[in-house]
């Protein structure tokens, strides 16, 4: 569940240095709004756009009408936003990313290469490079009983402290079509979970997610 191990290429995203600098990925969650804030300063105008108040969005960028982006925000290149994207703020989007049609961001970080590409919920999240989600599927980041979220991988439970945290998936995830990864969910890199899955605590590396009693290695 370690940065380390989540995350094997720290270059594909621009927050590198938070990654590299705390030990656990949801440590991140709460520190996304300033530092997304303070990259945003520092880059070129020649290579974004800066259409808003802490809005920037890479000129290469592809944006659809009918999107609504609130900053602090930054869009990375390449990336695609299609028609009737919700971004709320505190979201750092990396390079040739898809966020899709009716998809909505808040307070997260995609990997260069992310796919969220139809009806999806994105919130108090990280996504690790070359991660996707099927269509309909959403990160859960409030318990129903509003208490602090944890993460359970079998006996172990990690305290988090937080109140909001949806879910963090590692590089090359594949998540199926109308899935709630509930808070806390931590799916590790080159796993896959079924379409219409109710996923919580730790889907281990390498494996497939078919329901909470079977979860099984790939081939």
């Amino acid at each position: 569940m370690k940065n380390k191990d989540m995350f094997a290429d720290l270059s594909a995203t621009q927050a590198w240095k938070l990654f590299a600098e705390t030990t656990y990925p949801w440590e991140v969650l709460p520190q996304i709004k300033s530092f997304v804030r303070a990259l945003g300063a520092t880059l070129p105008l020649n290579e974004y756009d800066h259409p808003s108040e802490e809005v920037w969005i890479h000129k290469s960028a592809v944006l659809y009408p009918n999107i609504y982006i609130a900053g602090p925000t930054i869009i990375g290149e390449g990336t695609e936003v299609r028609p009737g994207a919700f971004i709320r703020g505190s979201v750092l989007v990396g390079r040739g990313c898809v966020v899709g049609n009716s998809t909505e961001l808040k307070n997260c970080i995609l990997f260069d290469k992310v796919q969220v590409p139809h009806y999806n919920y994105v919130g108090d999240s990280i996504l690790g490079h070359f991660s996707h989600m099927g269509a309909g599927s959403i990160c859960s980041n409030v318990k129903s009983d509003k208490s602090l979220v944890t993460v359970r991988a079998g006996s172990i439970v990690r305290e988090t402290g937080l109140k909001k945290f949806g879910a963090i998936l590692g590089d090359h995830v594949e998540i199926g079509c109308n899935s709630v990864l509930n808070p806390g969910t931590v799916i590790e890199p080159y796993a896959s979970v079924y379409p219409l899955s109710r996923v919580r605590g730790v889907v281990k590396a390498g494996h497939i997610f078919k329901s909470q009693d079977e979860i099984v290695p790939r081939n």
